[in-house]
């Protein structure tokens, strides 16, 4: 899916790691919430307090989750899992444009 249609969008930006990171949050019709963004290439890492899919669009990172030994390479139309009340960290190589799906 390219597009989502008939959404409701938050008017400001969530800006995290001075700017490495910037998302907006979006409603879908029937309520659900996501966030859509954009990771410049840096390693950061990121808590998390429900479960969270991380959709790829386009883009190229490297994911060790918390408690983890093993590194993942994900590329844009790939995703992965993240427990809630959890963290990961994220070595992005090329800009990356994702889709969080919360839950």
């Amino acid at each position: 899916m390219a597009r989502f249609e008939n959404v409701s969008v938050a008017k400001k930006a969530n800006v995290y790691f001075d700017g490495k990171c910037v998302s907006y949050n979006i409603e879908l019709a029937d309520g659900t919430p996501k966030s859509v963004g954009v990771i410049q290439p840096s390693t950061l890492t990121f808590n998390t307090a429900a479960p969270e899919i991380m959709e790829l669009i386009d883009g190229e990172c490297k994911v060790t989750l918390a408690g983890q030994t093993e590194t993942l390479t994900y590329r844009g139309g790939e995703s992965f899992n993240v427990p809630g009340n959890s963290s990961f960290e994220i070595e992005v190589l090329t800009t990356l444009h994702y889709v969080c799906h919360f839950g």
